[in-house]
């Protein structure tokens, strides 16, 4: 992600659209679509997800779980998937991490074979998101030697935290686009070992805000956000750490 590294930390990345409740859509579709990306995409299974909604109303924040069947779609190593539901279509590179150059024809591909199955009203969301997983060959790390994104404790609070989660939400395009940034040390990691999650996810913020014949050059501003805000979370000893010979 931005500079090349020789062990970059991305276990996944994640390109998905969802669209709009008025795109028809039926059963005929996946198979529509298999046809057009078997031949990148060989193995096919069948999955049911469950997802968990939440929507605030007039008595409260209500949950509702939803109950869907998705084709999910692998190269021949695995290391690549589609996945296909209504009205949702995500594209996943497992590590290790094929360069943007090898990732993005992938996420092309995959929206023109929608575009060419299903009669698209909108777009309700997209997304770009880079799961990160940084080791660290210590038991107890001062984080902010390697990173530039982590929580602040004050002097009047105790120093030795054995967990955190640091979050924050940032605005792009007048508000348009949102990015999402998390960190997370891993629980019960191997001893004399530190692992920490670095996710970040750029998203659409305000439904139907881009045209669905815009959607590739929406992704395209993602990634180089995407790049920028990683580049922006880390320091330079983590680069360097990248950049050794395993």
């Amino acid at each position: 992600m931005g500079k090349k590294y020789k062990n970059p930390p991305l276990v996944e990345a994640v390109c998905e659209f969802r669209l709009t409740p008025d795109t028809p859509w039926d059963l005929t579709i996946p198979g529509l679509f298999y046809e057009r990306v078997k031949n990148a995409f060989p193995q096919r299974e069948q999955r049911v997800v469950q997802e968990i909604e939440l929507s605030q109303e007039p008595q409260g924040l209500r949950q509702q779980i939803r109950t869907s069947e998705r084709i999910v779609l692998f190269t021949e190593d695995r290391k690549m998937l589609i996945q296909l539901g209504p009205r949702l279509l995500t594209v996943n590179a497992l590590r290790p991490y094929p360069t943007w150059q090898g990732f993005k024809p992938r996420i092309e591909m995959a929206w023109k074979s929608l575009e060419d199955v299903v009669e698209i009203k909108g777009l309700q969301r997209v997304g770009l998101r880079y799961i990160n997983r940084v080791e660290l060959f210590a038991p107890k790390v001062e984080v902010e030697q390697y990173f530039e994104f982590y929580p602040f404790v004050g002097p009047r609070l105790p120093q030795n935290m054995v967990s955190f989660i640091a979050g924050s939400e940032f605005s792009y395009a007048e508000g348009r686009d949102h990015c999402r940034v998390q960190l997370t040390p891993e629980p019960h990691f191997s001893e004399g070992r530190s692992a920490f999650i670095l996710d970040i996810d750029y998203f659409l913020a305000q439904p139907t805000a881009i045209k669905f014949s815009d959607v590739l050059g929406w992704i395209e501003e993602a990634h180089n956000r995407v790049e920028e805000v990683f580049e922006g979370c880390i320091t330079d000893l983590l680069r360097e750490l990248f950049d050794e010979v395993k």
